[in-house]
Formats: C-alpha cells, sequence, structure tokens
C-alpha cells in the first residue's frame, strides 16, 4: 500500500488513543511486527505552536518510530495550517486532522466531528495545510454527527478534492460514541465516494477475522486498529500472516504476554523515567492482565508500584499465585481461559456481536 510518496510495509495502521498511544506503546508494538503506519494521540494546534510541554511529549518519536502521523486537532485555519509546517519541520511523515473526536471539549471549538458539519469551512482549512507543506495530509472522520446526519461520503470527496491523501473512517456517528456495532456499509459508502484517494477502514477491528471481514465488504484499502491493539499488540503481526497465508497464528502464552509488558515498562521507564514511567504504566499493566486469566491478586498490587523493582516483585508473586489455576504443564485450565473473541460483525438481532473490549478512559473525557 501506498499512502503519498510512502510505500508501506503493511494495509494496518494503529490509531490514536488519547492517553496510550504514546512513544513506549508505538514502540512495543512495532517491535512485534506487521504495523504499517502509526499516528500519535490527538494534539492541540495551538498548544503545540506555544510549544506547551505537554503538546511537545505527545509528538515524541525517534528513528524506530516511522513511519509517523502526528494527529492535530482545532478549527482555526492558521493555526493548523502553521501547525503542520512546524510537523514537517521535524522530519514527522505526516500530519492527520482529526474530524471524529466526539468528545464535547473538542466539538465545542469546532474541531473533532463538528468538522463533518461545515464542509465549506472544513475545505479551506484543508486546503491551507495541504498547500503549506509537502507532506501527506490525511484526515480521520466518522459517518457523521447522527444517523440524521451522514455526511461521510460528501466530506470524502470534498477532501479529495482538497488533495488530502488518505482518508480514515470510524464506521459509527458522533453520536454513538463508542456504543453500538461498526457501520460496513457506511465505510462502504465513503469507499464509493471517492475516486483514487485510499480509504482506511476503523472500527470494531478485534481480531484478524474482523480485519479480512471489513476490507471484503467495504472495499477499503486498510484498516486502522486502536482498541483491538491496546487488548492484543499481537494484532498486526497476527492480521498480517492471516491475510497473507488465510491461517491464525497461535495466541501467545502467558510467558511471551509477560515479556512484552516488561519490555513495554522499559520503554516507558526509559522516556519519561522511573517516578513517571511506572505511575503511566499502571493502567497499561491493568490491560496486560486482562489475557492473563485470573489476575486479581497481579490488578491489586498494580494500584502502587513506584518503580521496576516493586512492578517485578508483584509479577513473581503473581506468578507463583496463578499456579493454582493451571495444569502441570503450566497452562490454564479449560474453565480459566478467555472466552474467543468473535470476528462477525452483528446485522441484525439474531447475529452474534463482537465481544466487548471496554473504552479505556482517557484524559479527553472518553476518547
Amino acid at each position: 500500500m501506498r499512502l503519498g510518496s510512502y510505500e508501506l510495509s503493511s494495509n494496518l495502521f494503529l490509531s490514536p488513543l488519547a492517553g496510550y498511544t504514546n512513544l513506549p506503546m508505538r514502540l512495543a508494538i512495532r517491535e512485534l511486527g506487521g504495523l504499517g503506519w502509526a499516528t500519535t494521540d490527538l494534539v492541540n494546534a495551538r498548544s503545540l505552536l506555544e510549544k506547551n510541554r505537554r503538546a511537545l511529549q505527545l509528538i515524541q518519536t525517534c528513528p524506530a518510530d516511522r513511519p509517523l502521523a502526528v494527529q492535530l486537532f482545532g478549527s482555526v485555519p492558521a493555526e493548523m495550517r502553521d501547525a503542520a509546517v512546524q510537523i514537517e519541520a521535524l522530519g514527522i511523515a505526516s500530519v492527520d486532522i482529526n474530524m471524529g473526536c466526539p468528545v464535547r471539549k473538542v466539538t465545542k471549538i469546532g474541531g473533532g466531528s463538528a468538522m463533518m458539519t461545515e464542509l465549506r469551512k472544513t475545505a479551506e482549512l484543508v486546503c491551507g495545510m495541504v498547500a503549506a507543506v509537502k507532506i501527506p495530509v490525511t484526515a480521520k472522520m466518522r459517518l457523521g454527527w447522527d444517523r440524521d446526519n451522514l455526511t461521510a461520503p460528501e466530506l470524502a470527496r470534498v477532501l479529495e478534492d482538497a488533495g488530502v491523501a488518505a482518508i480514515f473512517v470510524h464506521g459509527r456517528t458522533r453520536a454513538q460514541g463508542f456504543g453500538g456495532t461498526v457501520d460496513l456499509a457506511g465505510i462502504c459508502a465513503v469507499v464509493r465516494a471517492v475516486r483514487s484517494v485510499p480509504v482506511i477502514g476503523n472500527g470494531d477491528i478485534t481480531t484478524p477475522e474482523a480485519a479480512k471481514k471489513m476490507l471484503d465488504e467495504t472495499g477499503c484499502a486498510g484498516v486502522s486498529i486502536g482498541r483491538g491493539a491496546f487488548y492484543n499488540p499481537w494484532i498486526f503481526q497476527q492480521t498480517c500472516h492471516y491475510l497473507r497465508t488465510g491461517e491464525l497464528l497461535p495466541e501467545p502464552s502467558f510467558d511471551e504476554r509477560v515479556r512484552v509488558m516488561c519490555r513495554h515498562l522499559d520503554l516507558m521507564i526509559e522516556i519519561f523515567g522511573e517516578e513517571t514511567g511506572c505511575r503511566m504504566f499502571r493502567k497499561v499493566a491493568a490491560w496486560y492482565a486482562r489475557r492473563f486469566g485470573p489476575a486479581v491478586e497481579f490488578r491489586r498490587r498494580l494500584a502502587a508500584f513506584r518503580t521496576r523493582a516493586e512492578f517485578h516483585a508483584a509479577l513473581t508473586v503473581y506468578r507463583t499465585w496463578r499456579m493454582q489455576f493451571c495444569d502441570a504443564r503450566g497452562e490454564l485450565l479449560p474453565k480459566y481461559r478467555l472466552p474467543k473473541l468473535v470476528a462477525s460483525f452483528m446485522r441484525d438481532d439474531s447475529a452474534p456481536r463482537p465481544a466487548a473490549i471496554p473504552v479505556p478512559p482517557g484524559p479527553i473525557e472518553r476518547w
């Protein structure tokens, strides 16, 4: 797949999750393989221009974190244009415009999903950004403000004419937030609305089978994975293999899950320092623990660890405690194993729903 001048290693993208897809998480996922492109947390354009410490932290990167897009939100054309220029000067591969965030803090200033309600103003803003930089400019949108205002196909045509290099579509409306199920037909309508710009589908990609289903039924050029990657960092590696061979890789072992969790913590400490890195990692470690089977003892200890040594001490205690739920080979007994995530999307009341992955609370209400 190509995005602008870039030839990607896969058509799988990491969606931005505010408060989580920071540099350590992106590096941990990239090391597992299969990821073609990643995007930062959403960054306020004005804060970036003012060199706000938090904004600069959000765009922190390194040579191993390539290719990378910075996602901007805002509604002032001059600020969005100048922020794009600043991103290009830093050597970032691309700038992405957030037109999908549903939370009020973003939409009340005309950013996020609110940009889908004023197509002319949005087109002018995008044209200004595209003209100001040589790197690809992309856009991330939803299907519309609500079911009565499904503007995504029309907006996609406007964005293509404005010169965007790709369009990411979350198959829900702003009113849905992260509830309900993704609308594959809605994503397909966006694919059919444009002439040549690649459309990347997003929403409810929790398994390799779900990724293939979205590609097959919508005709999109790639898929972008958010919560599914947070729940299962191996999903890019697994999906690449499945799309290539039709075979599903075995689930990672408990020891492999622990290895990657510890690597993620090491990266957090390396980048943010031990005190801050450990504090930030508490909520992330709890997500890794969701795939361990019984983990109440471990989650209890995760609430207060402050150093790498305390984390590993808690892990050592947990390994011993966990053995009561395992057989002689160290494998979880069948009754303690997690149910398999369902790949199919709900079509009607009789069809199965995908296994729900909770929405982690983010710094911007709920991202």
